[in-house]
C-alpha cells in the first residue's frame, strides 16, 4: 500500500512527528511504502472561497497544494500527523484540508484510508474530545476508512513523548495496517 503522512508540526522533531515517525517505521517494516509530505513548512494559502473550482477542478492559487494534491490522490491511504492546537487540528493541517475543496469529488470518490496522529501536552480524559469529533465528521463525510488513531495524551514536549506508551502505539498502528 501507498501511505501519505501528512506531518503538520511548525516543530521538525517535535512530538507529533516523533510519533508519526514511528508509525512510518512500522508501516514501512509492513512492506508498505510511505511518503511524507510537511505541511508545517510548505507554502500553502488559505482557500479564498471563491468557488471557481467547483470542487471538482484547478484551483486559482499555485502554491505547494499543487503537489500535496497530487500526492493526496496517487496514495492509498493518509496519516494526518498533528499537535493538538486549542483542541483541534493544526493551523497548518487545517489549512490542507480546507484546500481540498478543489478536489473534494475527486477525494471522496477514493474511499480512502485514514489514520490520525496527535499530540498534546494535557492528559485529562477530554483533552481529545473535539480533535476526535471533528476526525470523525471528516472521515465519514469524504468516505474514509478509519484504519486507527494514536491520541497521545501527556506527549507536550519530545522527552515526555519518547517516554509514553503513544511511542509503541504509533509503531504498532504502523504494523497492523
Amino acid at each position: 500500500m501507498r501511505i501519505l503522512v501528512i506531518e503538520s508540526s511548525p516543530h521538525k522533531h517535535g512530538s507529533s512527528n516523533m510519533l508519526a515517525s514511528e508509525f512510518i517505521r512500522g508501516a514501512e517494516k509492513k512492506g508498505h511504502a510511505v511518503t511524507v509530505f510537511d505541511a508545517g513548512r510548505s507554502n500553502i494559502h488559505p482557500c479564498l472561497g471563491c468557488d471557481r473550482c467547483g470542487m471538482n477542478g484547478r484551483c486559482v492559487q499555485h502554491d505547494d497544494m499543487e503537489t500535496l494534491e497530487k500526492l493526496i490522490l496517487s496514495n492509498d491511504m493518509m496519516v494526518f500527523a498533528t499537535p493538538l492546537y486549542y483542541y483541534g487540528f493544526s493551523s497548518q493541517l487545517k489549512l490542507t484540508i480546507d484546500r481540498w475543496y478543489s478536489f473534494t469529488t475527486r477525494l471522496s470518490a477514493k474511499r480512502m484510508k485514514t489514520a490520525l496522529i496527535v499530540a498534546a501536552w494535557d492528559s485529562n480524559d477530554w483533552t481529545m474530545e473535539t480533535v476526535h469529533a471533528h476526525y470523525k465528521t471528516l472521515c465519514r463525510y469524504m468516505h474514509f476508512e478509519n484504519m486507527g488513531e494514536i491520541l497521545g495524551l501527556g506527549c507536550g514536549s519530545p522527552s515526555m513523548t519518547e517516554n509514553s506508551e503513544f511511542m509503541r502505539k504509533a509503531y504498532e498502528l504502523g504494523r497492523s495496517i
